[in-house]
C-alpha cells in the first residue's frame, strides 16, 4: 500500500496483491459508470483496498447521494485522499504568507508616511508656539496638535488590528504547516511513522542521548505469507493495521511507534528503561496472540496471529547501524527459537 512522500504516493511492487485489487476494482468502476483512467484507476484501486479510511466515507456518501463521478469529483477526490492535497497546501500557505506580508509591509509603510508627516506638523507647530503671542494663533495651533495626535492614536490603534489579524493568519498557517509536516512523515496504511520519519527520529536518539536510558523495540508478525495467501493481501493489510493500533495503544506518549517495511515495525523509546520496554513488548505480544480477527462480513476467525520482538538498549558507543542490528539479531533468534516470544540483546 501507499507510503506517503512530501506530494506523491509510491506503492510497494507485489504482483498478487495488485492483480487482487484490479479484480476487484474493475468491477466497481464499471458498476458505477466510471471511466478506467489513472487519476479514476488510483481511486478505485485505494477504496477496495480499504486502507484509506476517509476515501470510503468520502465514495460511499457520493454513491449514496447518487452523485455522478465526473473529472471534477475524481480529481477533489484524488488530490483530497491519496495525494493528501499537498501540492496545494503549499501553493496554499506559500500564497498566504505573501499576502500577508505585502499587506502587514503595506499597512507600515503607511503608517510611516503618516507618522512622518505628523512629526513635521508637530516640527512647525512648535515652530508657531514660540514664535506667536496671540491667545487665538495659540489655540488653533493647539486645536492642530490635538487633531494630529488623535490621528497618531487611530493609527496605532489600526496598526495594531492589522498585526493581530496578521499574527493570527500566522499561526493557522504554522496550524497547516504542521499538518502537512505530519502528513510526510506517516505511513498511508498504519498511521504510524513511515521509514523516513523513523530514519530522523532514530539519528536524534542516537546524537542526543545524554547517558539516559534508551530502547528500541523491533516487532515482525510470525507466519505472515500464510496470511496473504489464504485470505488475500486485503486482509493481510487489515492484520498490520491492528497490529499498529496496539503499538499505538500500548506505547507511551514520548515513544515513536513506526512501520519499518512491509509486515515489519519497530518502537523507538527514548527515556525508557529495559524493564519497562520489556514489559510494553510482552503486553503487545501478548494482546496480539489472544485477538480474535475475523474478516470483513465474516463471523470466521483468522486463526491465531502471532508476534516475534527484539529488545535492546542503547550503549553509549552504538551509531545507527549497531543499534538497529543488536535489536534485528534479537528478533532474527526470537524468530528461530519458537515466535510468539520477546528476545532481549
Amino acid at each position: 500500500m501507499p507510503e506517503i512522500t512530501t506530494f506523491l504516493p509510491q506503492y510497494e511492487s507485489n504482483k498478487e496483491y495488485n492483480a487482487e485489487l484490479l479484480r476487484k476494482s474493475i468491477p466497481m468502476m464499471v458498476k458505477n459508470n466510471i471511466s478506467t483512467h489513472p487519476i479514476n484507476y488510483a481511486i478505485w484501486y485505494e477504496y477496495v483496498a480499504d486502507s484509506n479510511t476517509k476515501l470510503n466515507q468520502a465514495i460511499d456518501t457520493l454513491i449514496a447521494d447518487k452523485t455522478p463521478f465526473d473529472d471534477t469529483t475524481s480529481l477533489n477526490l484524488y488530490k483530497s485522499h491519496i495525494c493528501n492535497a499537498s501540492v496545494d497546501s503549499f501553493e496554499k500557505i506559500n500564497s498566504s504568507l505573501n499576502n500577508i506580508l505585502s499587506d502587514t509591509v503595506s499597512s507600515l509603510e503607511s503608517s510611516s508616511d503618516k507618522v512622518i508627516s505628523a512629526g513635521i506638523n508637530f516640527a512647525a507647530c512648535s515652530t508657531q508656539l514660540e514664535q506667536s503671542e496671540n491667545s487665538n494663533e495659540i489655540k488653533t495651533v493647539l486645536s492642530s496638535i490635538i487633531t494630529e495626535t488623535k490621528q497618531l492614536t487611530d493609527i496605532s490603534q489600526t496598526l495594531k488590528v492589522q498585526l493581530d489579524d496578521a499574527h493570527h493568519e500566522m499561526d493557522q498557517l504554522r496550524h497547516e504547516l504542521s499538518k502537512v509536516k505530519e502528513m510526510a512523515s506517516t505511513d498511508a496504511l498504519t498511521g504510524l511513522l513511515n521509514r523516513r520519519a523513523f530514519d530522523t527520529e532514530i539519528i536524534n536518539l542516537i546524537n542526543n542521548h545524554k547517558n539516559m536510558s534508551h530502547c528500541l523495540l523491533m516487532l515482525d508478525l510470525d507466519h505472515f505469507k500464510k496470511v496473504n495467501d489464504t485470505f488475500g493481501h486485503i486482509v493481510g493489510d487489515k492484520v498490520i493495521r491492528y497490529t499498529a493500533k496496539l503499538l499505538k495503544k500500548h506505547s507511551s506518549d514520548h515513544h515513536h511507534p513506526a512501520r519499518y517495511g512491509g509486515e515489519e515495525m519497530t518502537v523507538i523509546m527514548p527515556k525508557t528503561k529495559l524493564a519497562e520496554a520489556l514489559q510494553i513488548a510482552e503486553t503487545i505480544r501478548k494482546s496480539l496472540s489472544t485477538s480474535q480477527l475475523k474478516p470483513k462480513g465474516s463471523d470466521n476467525s483468522i486463526g491465531t496471529i502471532t508476534v516475534s520482538i527484539g529488545v535492546t538498549t542503547l550503549k553509549a558507543d552504538d551509531d545507527i547501524s549497531s543499534f538497529i542490528s543488536r535489536a534485528d539479531n534479537a528478533l532474527y533468534e526470537a524468530k528461530e527459537t519458537g515466535r510468539n516470544r520477546v528476545i532481549h540483546h
